[in-house]
């Protein structure tokens, strides 16, 4: 009798517990019943595949090989469960994706709407993470499709370009005026664009980046890319701005400043499209624009949820005016 898919489950959890306590607690069985399984797959394979002489418990060698291919054998036995279940008039069907905090601000809100009305069969699992875990648990099968910033993008992860996204400075529409007026700002004279941050006739005004020096920011913790983003941008032009709040939460910045006039904030012009109390104010020079990407693992199995997706998300920014 060769291997259960179970003992390959009980295996990947000792090893990635170095523990048969903890593991079995996880698996939710009895320790005892854990080690009986281990000691069967072992026998079943011909390999001692874990080292317990220690104070834990390690994968040998053979361990090491057995495992790599257990966790492919499971991530395409569920990619196999997903494509029988598989709709391809999306009558049912799954689709997990993750982005990067940027995104849930502002596009995951229009996406969801559009895919549910369309849609109504496909179950939405929605993750907020950071680039790095997304690109992770791409490879590891655990998302479908993520949304993030263009590359360097690891090995085995697909990256198709979706738009660029622009910051500003974004301010109250009354401190728009203000800041207009303090800082001598001059219009554009585009008359382009959402029609918020804009003098007479429809100018959009832009403000020098030396008049940030003396104006309080709130912005993201440093633990957000977009911030590392804002203080490079500053560093180049020799400006300090007092930073008057720091927040790990773009919806509470846009709460902030929308309440507290003399604080202005950096943030994507996009996060002003829902908000009409808040405006893009452009600075001149202007703040790195980011390349926005779809990411999903070469090869992976596309259910027709996702290539749905894929063509909504499109639609979707081609309607909110992004620019390619």
């Amino acid at each position: 009798m060769g291997p259960e898919l179970r003992h390959l489950r009980y295996l990947i959890a000792v090893a990635e517990h170095g523990n048969f306590t903890r593991a079995a607690e996880e698996l939710r069985i009895s320790q005892p019943t854990l080690s009986q399984q281990i000691k069967q797959l072992e026998r079943v394979v011909g390999a001692q595949l874990l080292d317990r002489s220690g104070r834990g418990v390690r994968l040998t060698d053979a361990g090491e090989a057995y495992v790599h291919y257990a966790r492919r054998a499971l991530r395409d036995l569920a990619a196999a469960d997903r494509a029988v279940l598989d709709v391809a008039d999306l009558s049912r069907g799954s689709l997990r994706l993750a982005m990067t905090p940027t995104f849930t601000a502002y596009l995951i809100g229009p996406l969801v709407r559009e895919m549910h009305t369309r849609h109504p069969g496909i179950a939405l699992e929605v993750r907020e993470m950071t680039q790095d875990r997304i690109e992770a648990s791409l490879l590891a099968d655990q998302i479908d499709l993520g949304i993030a910033f263009e590359g360097p993008h690891l090995p085995g992860v697909l990256a198709e370009a979706l738009f660029t996204e622009t910051l500003s400075l974004v301010v109250t529409a009354h401190g728009a005026g203000d800041a207009a007026e303090r800082h001598g700002a001059e219009g554009t004279g585009t008359g382009t664009g959402t029609g918020t941050g804009t003098g007479a006739a429809g100018e959009r005004r832009t403000l020098p980046v030396r008049s940030l020096a003396d104006q309080q920011l709130a912005l993201l913790s440093d633990d957000f890319v977009t911030r590392g983003h804002v203080d490079a941008y500053l560093a180049e032009h020799g400006v300090t701005p007092p930073i008057a709040v720091e927040a790990n939460s773009i919806q509470a910045l846009t709460e902030i400043v929308q309440r507290t006039p003399s604080l202005a904030t950096v943030l994507p012009d996009a996060v002003t499209d829902d908000h009409p109390h808040l405006v893009p104010v452009a600075l001149d020079p202007p703040l790195p624009s980011r390349g926005v990407t779809l990411l999903r693992r070469d090869s992976a199995y596309r259910s027709a949820a996702a290539r749905a997706f894929v063509r909504l998300v499109r639609r979707v920014v081609e309607e909110r005016g992004y620019a390619v």
